[in-house]
């Protein structure tokens, strides 16, 4: 049993004392109440940039990152940053999003653990928020951001681009701040959650804290991790982030050259493992290193949360007063946001300039991975 508090902290969280790396730092609120009803505060928001803004600060695009996503967009790994930036190839001089022309701010979402605030950061009383950090929703994401931008100066952007979580939040922008943003690029997203997407992030939350290590939240205090929760959970999330048929394609009933080293997870021996189960594993394995199991599960919940016609009429009439104009992209073989959800979207924005199906074999990853067909879209788009 764990009983003796250690001083170290261990967790993949950043956390002040580590390399900053590119981030910048912004205070946006000293005290800030949920939308729940709890009073949380101070709250910091880390930050990346690239580009100019320019002298009436209308050249802006904000980017929004997905679940496990971080201000990282575009960069290498490096101190600081433990992987390259998510959408390397789509934003740079002369790219889709061109900081030749646009500054380009990717923040790091309420309750995360790349230098927001989160489960993870020092709380005013000097300890770890840990369990004690609220449940939080898209609604109190979206308010920080616009909190941030209002530190920053900037009134209207020049467009708002993000995919899945991120996706979730550009609706929460349209409809929240109709006057905040000239265009929008919505990716690999609902209008709200749906019942099978709920399910889903609901096995991941119960994997985590059925991990002994959990400790209810609070495992900071004792120096270990819930990894093996954690990492179960991103390979169940990880499954349902690709197609059948790629997984097919690149794995078949292939089985692996070397032992499996995490016998443990399955029934088979380690001589009898298959190729699907070793990537699986090492995609679990990466995040763990990388990420917070506190902060996993509270966005998890505010995604489950997630549904822009909550108290505004449903989403039909929510998306009725979006002023932007709107463009909404969708990946054909995505089994997690199907198509037809962002058709829904499409056909209930006024403002809807294009809806665009990129075909790929990839799933959900798709808005990720097809760089080149996502660009050209957002190239138009903007």
């Amino acid at each position: 049993m764990l009983q003796k508090r250690v001083e170290a902290v261990t967790t993949a969280a950043w956390r002040a004392g580590l390399f900053v790396g590119h981030r910048q730092f912004a205070r946006v609120f000293d005290s800030f109440t949920t939308e729940m009803g709890s009073a949380i505060g101070p709250i910091d928001v880390a930050f990346e940039t690239w580009g100019t803004l320019n002298a009436d600060r209308s050249n802006a695009v904000l980017i929004l990152h997905a679940l496990t996503g971080d201000s990282h967009a575009v960069g290498d790994a490096e101190d600081g940053h433990p992987t390259p930036g998510w959408w390397n190839g789509l934003i740079g001089p002369g790219l889709a999003i061109d900081t030749n022309r646009y500054f380009v701010l990717c923040p790091n979402v309420l309750g995360g653990c790349q230098g927001t605030t989160g489960p993870s950061s020092i709380a005013p009383d000097g300890e770890v928020y840990g369990s004690r950090f609220p449940a939080i929703t898209v609604r109190d994401q979206v308010a920080v951001e616009f909190a941030l931008a209002q530190r920053l100066g900037i009134e209207r952007f020049a467009a708002i681009v993000g995919g899945s979580m991120g996706g979730m939040r550009v609706l929460e922008w349209l409809v929240s701040y109709p006057e905040a943003a000239e265009r929008a690029v919505v990716l690999a997203v609902g209008a709200a959650a749906s019942a099978e997407q709920i399910a889903l992030s609901s096995l991941q939350i119960r994997m985590i804290k059925s991990d002994p290590n959990f400790c209810g939240g609070d495992y900071y205090r004792y120096g270990v991790v819930p990894a093996h929760g954690l990492r179960l959970a991103r390979e169940l999330a990880h499954l349902s982030y690709r197609s059948p048929g790629e997984l097919d394609d690149r794995f078949g009933r292939s089985r692996q050259t070397e032992p499996y080293p995490e016998a443990e997870l399955h029934s088979a021996t380690e001589d009898d493992s298959f190729a699907v189960e070793s990537y699986l594993s090492h995609h679990g394995k990466k995040l763990v290193q990388r990420f917070d199991a506190n902060s996993y599960i509270r966005l998890s919940e505010a995604m489950n949360h997630h549904d822009v016609g909550r108290g505004r009429g449903g989403y039909r009439d929510a998306l009725s007063r979006v002023k932007a104009k709107v463009t909404v992209i969708g990946i054909s073989s995505d089994r997690l946001f199907p198509v037809a959800q962002q058709q829904a979207i499409a056909d209930a924005l006024p403002t809807c300039e294009g809806f665009y199906v990129v075909d790929s074999e990839i799933g959900h990853d798709g808005f990720l991975v097809e760089v080149k067909a996502i660009g050209d879209i957002i190239r138009m788009a903007l």
